[in-house]
């Protein structure tokens, strides 16, 4: 009898896992996972950033044992990369957001906590064993913020990222088209997406409808809604934050040398450099050509995250030599998980790690600690050294 091919064994590269979730998916949910604003280009532009960033391949160096582990806030993970955070990842497949926080156990990484997410901040705290980072946007109701962030502190987070570039949302032509709204709502469109992908359906209805659990568990009764501004967050919100955090706090969504020395002076631990992967801004620049120029502004040793159009692991690599601590990725576990679900997920792990450790490995390194600006050829990059 032959073995069943089960669609992770169909995944040998990123677009494969893209593909196959594009099959898989109700239209209205891929989309929101591969879409970005207004035209989409600046979404396109930063993989092309990335990928124009050459390395110089150094030879006869005895590469034959690598380290991929790396140290952020004092803590060590088995690598260089987390799961940034998304919100209703059960949109994606049902329980997504339990393969990440198992994934993060398995990989010893952090995976980081939508306030939008399908399951709980204690939920995901349990099932990450504590690799778990928590995400918050401000609304204009603050007091549900400060709940969320005496439920974090009580449950045991140690490190809170603060996004700040969704003050106002941008359009997002596909989910308008799509008609995807938070709260949903079902006409006879979204009727047919879902009665043409049954494998979806039937699971999400088996599994239960995704739900924002962080606000369904709230005692102020908040109900999440996806439009709703958050345009009053300013120079004093984030004050308030760093007062009522006791723990480490990153500031997500920097592109700006000014914003990130403010940002340090008012006593953030971290800043994660970030354009949304172009889910905003859509003339903004590419992240990775900001990221240079912030940590030239900080200095060495202030702790950089970076995010926005990591494909593999030597974009990874690329955003380290560029001046980033720690790096996060997003939309690849999505497109993964909606291939296989959670064998989907654990291939794209493994493709990623095995990029990552032949990249460093072929630029002459032993140690991902060892990654600097040194590894880029093209001098226009050298020129750019922090």
């Amino acid at each position: 009898m032959s073995e069943k091919i089960t669609p992770s064994k169909k995944i040998h590269s990123l677009e494969d896992a893209r593909k196959l979730a594009k099959k898989r998916l109700p239209k209205m949910f891929f989309d929101f996972v591969d879409g970005a604003s207004g035209d989409e280009k600046l979404c396109e532009l930063n993989s092309t950033a990335l990928d124009q960033i050459r390395l110089e391949p150094k030879v006869l160096r005895n590469v034959e044992k690598r380290n991929l582990s790396k140290e952020f806030f004092k803590i060590k993970y088995d690598l260089p990369f987390g799961f940034a955070p998304m919100g209703m990842c059960n949109l994606t497949w049902p329980g997504a957001d339990t393969m990440l926080a198992k994934e993060s156990v398995i990989n010893n990484i952090p995976t980081c906590v939508s306030m939008a997410s399908s399951t709980s901040l204690e939920k995901m705290f349990d099932l990450s064993e504590g690799n778990s980072w928590l995400q918050l946007y401000i609304f204009q109701d603050e007091d549900f913020v400060m709940e969320l962030l005496e439920r974090a502190e009580k449950t045991g987070y140690q490190v809170l990222i603060l996004t700040v570039d969704v003050p106002i949302q941008f359009r997002r032509a596909k989910d308008d088209k799509n008609g995807f709204t938070v709260p949903f709502k079902i006409g006879p469109k979204q009727f047919y997406d879902f009665a043409t992908h049954p494998n979806w359906s039937i699971s999400t209805l088996l599994y239960g409808i995704p739900k924002p659990m962080n606000y369904e568990t709230s005692k102020k009764g908040n109900k999440f809604v996806r439009s709703e501004s958050r345009g009053s967050t300013d120079w004093d919100t984030l004050k308030r934050i760093r007062s009522a955090w006791k723990g480490k706090l990153i500031v997500k969504g920097v592109m700006s040398q000014e914003d990130a020395i403010k940002i340090k002076e008012l006593g953030a631990d971290g800043i994660q450099v970030s354009n949304h992967g172009g889910r905003q801004l859509e003339s903004a620049t590419s992240a990775i050509n900001a990221l240079p120029l912030i940590r030239k502004a900080l200095g060495k040793e202030f702790p950089l995250l970076f995010d926005s159009g990591i494909r593999s692991g030597g974009d990874i690599v690329r955003a380290l030599a560029f001046g980033a601590d720690y790096v996060m990725i997003g939309r690849p576990l999505m497109y993964a998980i909606g291939a296989d679900g959670a064998k989907g997920l654990r291939k794209i792990l493994n493709i990623i790690k095995g990029e990552l450790s032949t990249t460093l490995g072929l630029v002459g390194l032993t140690d991902i600690n060892e990654i600097t600006s040194d590894i880029i050829a093209q001098k226009f990059f050298k020129d750019m050294k922090y």
